[in-house]
């Protein structure tokens, strides 16, 4: 081998075909992404696609945001899913839309006017109602056009110039119509029964508003006094909530529980117990209560059984019977009742009964007609002439504790009647906005039926709305993941009817008139009415839902068909959650780019979303419609930190959408999506945002290798598939392979899967083995000769395969690539479908060939890094290996091919002779091993290639196909 030296070389780099692409190899997203997004509305991208005719539907409905505040990980982790799905349905051949929505009325906005009357030292129940309402309107808009566009940022397509706004008139008369659907099919009625309510916001919620937080309760244990029976013996209650106490009406036990009679003996210095005194407890919460009540097991003991048949018919003195102010408020009878809701699991066997303050309760009440109390105020303050504890507050407006409480415990201890106090660290409902705790409250509320039968004619799925919902859930939807069905049945087969009221102003009214005089329980208390639905719907139709508080309204609906005076009007507003829950009657049913029987293939939301807008949707739509209004739900998990902890602003660990696009682009953000596993909790941070990047880059580079290789390609060098070399062949049959797994992959919208499986073959089947092995021919062989011709074919192929693919996960990088290629102002990859690939190319038999040189290929491979480890090469063409094989079928497979080209070596030798002891083996790769062996003879200047022949041709430091080439 001799020497290179200035004398003796000569530069032949202008005859190679090396790769040329203005392609950057640095992708500089962030600055570059904005021209793209700029460049896709000026030539119309997403309407330009509606043109196409003939296509199946697709529409996956928008689950509208709240328009307030800036978008966080969640959000764009939500949309980019979405646009995934958008935009792979649209390049399989569907005509996918999308049209954005958001949700605009409800407490976040009013609560954030409020904040700013506040600072100004305006009371907002001092302002028109109409005004406040215009002011909730134009943030809404204002937040609108902010998160439009940062959701625009992150490459999401769809119709954002017309989006969906419930706020919007005709999205408000659909509400309202739904409503009235309601009103006229008989699910509609007013219920005095204890809610949910935000002292602090002074309105109802409903469950999917509320949040669960650690909370430091009172507990107390409390004597109730026989007034007849159980020989004198006291009967004791706990409970978390003293202030519910004054409301207190009956006392619950258990029919299958195991009571005992306990006498106390003995009582240290510092417990409320009395010598002498008879309790009846639950067997199994004796020894806790008395423990709670300072006793150790010497100071009382157990007397006998008591069976639950002398509960039967005792009356009890309520606590406060008697007490100093009461002016006999609560000198009446407390019955023992029986309760299936009663456990001996924690407390005393005995539950404190208040039915305006809890739904066992209530429902206790409704069976034994319990009477009703409405003791608290909305503001969370007791009845200012409550005896004893009036104006008193539970949660003062700053969400803290008032004095009720303390109050009541003092109380009770002053009539004797507590035994113990104490406190519990607990899981407590709060208001998901203000923060603070919330309370059950008794108040008239408008509720929606979901076991009454509906006279509607739509009983094809059952004649409730429960029925309809539960049977939709199993035979309409399909569910992704599969766990979603069951969340979701589970939450609608045992929950209560759905309170649809709330007592602010920012919202659709609750379009109803209820007659002067009547009790909700008349058939005549509500006005059904069509004439009046008509009017309603008209005129919010023309002037949007404001137009109810404006004065005179009830008389311009009303005349002419009944006497106004003889209705009021009712101002509660409907839940939020009606609203986003009849979108499908108003997206999906009324626009022209909705679909034709008004039902989504797809709604795609948080895991949370069960309880939220997937739970509102099926009732509303099953009410209305009488089934589901999807037939698909797709769930997703939260974003966390690296470290899994959930991520908030006072912890410092929160990842903003625009920071990670400042720094990498919002290709890198949805990589990190279609990198991540959505069916559970998501981990984003700084460490792996660098991995989503280094990705990135390694697929770049792939892309760009093929940009280069492909210059000046045209279809006149087309090889056909059956004249290619076995190598190209291989790779046409793992596109066949690719194409089925990559459609398959995005139906299930398995984005992780079509990711994994695109990005290994581009950097494992593509870069590391096909393209090293190809870059010899590309870049020395002639440019007629069969195989360059046959590689940039196949690589042609590749390209329209690979960047279609690629285009709904990463749609900056794949138009940069695409247009690389095919420039032209009106051209975009987005326009393109993805490419037919002809089963045809599917060759199993040669895949399971060109698996054992594959295989063979690795133990090469790592014997000849053995030796550029040692130094001994630098380059793997220097090397003329010897390689064993054991197997005979696999060394004709491996003579049948140029296999010194494959290992990228200069020669090599093949033999089915027994290999030396020191021969080099790759335990994975069993049956093969290899001997180093240096190559003999001159480096062509050309093709860096080792032969024996070098020289020896006319054109000085060539080898002879280097020599052909040059002519």
């Amino acid at each position: 081998m001799s020497a290179d030296t200035p004398e003796n070389t000569v530069d032949y780099r202008d005859t190679v075909f090396l790769p040329e692409t203005e392609f950057p190899m640095r992708a500089n997203l962030p600055s570059r992404e904005p021209d793209w997004l700029d460049r896709w509305a000026k030539i119309g991208i997403y309407d330009r696609l509606r043109e196409k005719a003939g296509r199946p539907s697709f529409v996956l409905h928008d689950g509208p945001p709240y328009a307030n505040g800036h978008l966080h990980i969640g959000h764009a982790l939500n949309k980019i899913l979405k646009d995934f799905i958008v935009r792979s349905q649209q390049m399989m051949g569907k005509d996918s839309r999308y049209v954005p929505g958001w949700d605009c009325h409800g407490l976040p906005i009013e609560w954030k006017i409020e904040e700013q009357y506040r600072a100004k030292g305006l009371n907002k129940d001092d302002v028109d109602t109409v005004a406040f309402r215009q002011e909730c309107r134009r943030f809404a808009e204002g937040w609108i056009d902010i998160q439009r566009e940062e959701f625009k940022r992150l490459g999401i397509t769809g119709k954002w110039e017309k989006p969906y706004l419930t706020m919007d008139y005709h999205s408000e008369a659909v509400i309202a119509e739904e409503f009235m659907k309601l009103l006229m099919n008989g699910s509609l009625y007013q219920g005095s029964k204890p809610v949910m309510w935000s002292p602090v916001e002074k309105t109802a919620l409903a469950e999917a508003e509320v949040e669960y937080h650690d909370h430091t309760s009172h507990t107390i244990w409390v004597r109730f006094k026989p007034r007849n029976g159980l020989d004198g013996a006291k009967v004791v209650i706990w409970t978390t909530t003293p202030w519910t106490i004054p409301q207190n009406r009956a006392v619950a036990y258990g029919p299958g529980i195991a009571y005992g009679l306990y006498e106390v003996t003995g009582r240290p210095e510092n417990s409320t117990a009395v010598i002498g005194e008879y309790l009846v407890l639950a067997d199994a919460l004796a020894a806790q209560v008395m423990a709670a009540a300072k006793l150790d097991e010497a100071m009382y003991r157990r007397l006998r059984d008591v069976p639950v048949s002398e509960f039967e018919g005792v009356q009890l003195a309520h606590p406060y019977a008697g007490i100093e102010g009461g002016n006999g408020e609560w000198d009446f009878d407390v019955p023992m009742l029986p309760g299936d809701h009663v456990t001996d699991d924690a407390g005393t066997g005995f539950v404190h009964t208040a039915p305006s303050h809890g739904d066992d309760d209530y429902q206790l009440g409704l069976k034994f007609g319990l009477p009703m109390t409405y003791n608290v105020e909305p503001d969370g303050a007791y009845r200012a002439d409550l005896p004893v504890f009036g104006g008193q507050t539970i949660i003062q407006p700053d969400g803290k504790e008032g004095p009720a409480n303390v109050s009541n415990i003092k109380a009770l201890h002053g009539q004797g009647a507590l035994l113990a106090k104490g406190k519990l660290k607990h899981s407590y409902p709060h208001s998901w906005r203000s923060k603070a705790p919330l309370i059950f409250r008794n108040t008239p509320q408008w509720f929606a039926a979901i076991d009454v039968k509906l006279e509607d004619g739509m009983d094809t799925y059952g004649d409730t709305i429960r029925q309809r919902a539960l049977k939709s859930i199993d035979e309409l939807v399909q569910w992704t993941p599969v766990t979603g069905r069951n969340r979701l049945y589970s939450m609608i087969e045992s929950r209560p009817d759905w309170v649809l009221s709330r007592q602010r102003a920012w919202g659709v009214p609750l379009t109803c008139f209820t007659k002067v005089g009547a009790k909700p329980t008349d058939a005549d208390f509500l006005l059904r009415n069509a004439e009046v639905n008509a009017r309603i719907s008209a005129a919010f139709e023309a002037e949007g839902a404001d137009v109810w508080y404006t004065e005179g309204f009830k008389e311009k609906m009303l005349d002419g068909i009944v006497d106004p005076a003889d209705y009021t009007q009712v101002f509660d507003v409907l839940d939020v959650w009606f609203d986003s829950g009849s979108t499908h009657a108003f997206v999906l049913r009324d626009r022209e780019d909705g679909t034709a029987d008004g039902i989504a293939d797809l709604y795609l939301e948080g895991t949370d979303q069960h309880r939220g807008w997937f739970h509102s949707s099926m009732l509303q739509a099953c009410a209305t419609k009488g089934r589901a209004p999807y037939r698909g739900v797709l769930t997703h998990g939260f974003t966390l930190d690296e470290k899994g902890m959930k991520m908030s602003k006072s912890l410092g660990n929160t990842v903003a959408p625009a920071d990670v696009i400042g720094q990498y682009g919002a290709d890198i953000l949805r990589l990190w999506v279609a990198q991540s596993d959505y069916t559970v909790d998501l981990r984003i941070g700084k460490e792996i945002l660098k991995g989503t990047a280094d990705s990135y880059r390694r697929l770049r580079n792939t892309l760009r290798f093929m940009l280069g290789a492909l210059a000046g390609y045209s279809e006149a060098e087309a090889v056909a598939p059956e004249e290619m070399p076995e190598l190209e062949r291989w790779v046409l049959h793992r596109l066949a392979e690719l194409d089925e797994a990559v459609r398959k992959g995005y139906t299930a919208y398995d984005f992780q899967g079509v990711f994994q499986t695109l990005f290994t073959f581009c950097t494992v089947e593509l870069s590391a083995f096909y393209f090293d092995i190809r870059k010899d021919a590309l870049y020395c062989d002639g440019a007629d000769s069969l195989r360059r011709r046959a590689a940039r074919t196949v690589l042609d192929l590749l390209f329209h395969r690979l960047t279609k693919w690629l285009a709904p996960m990463l749609p900056f990088t794949m138009e940069d690539v695409w247009l690389s290629r095919f420039p032209g102002e009106t051209n975009s990859v987005h326009l393109e479908d993805f490419a037919e690939t002809p089963a045809a190319w599917l060759a199993p038999e040669l895949a399971t060939k060109w698996d054992g040189i594959r295989r063979a290929r690795r133990a090469v491979t790592a014997a000849l890094e053995v030796q550029r480890t040692a130094k001994v090469i630098g380059a793997s063409l220097e090397a003329a290996p010897v390689v064993h094989v054991e197997d005979a079928t696999l060394e004709a497979a491996l003579k049948s091919v140029d296999f010194a080209d494959i290992c990228i070596t200069s020669d090599l030798s093949l033999t089915t002779d027994a290999a030396p002891s020191e021969a080099f083996r790759l335990p994975e790769v069993p049956g093969i091993a290899v001997v180093f062996e240096t190559a003999e003879g001159e480096k062509c200047e050309r093709c860096w290639k080792i032969l024996p022949d070098v020289g020896s041709h006319a054109h000085p430091h060539t080898c002879k196909r280097c020599n052909d080439v040059l002519g």
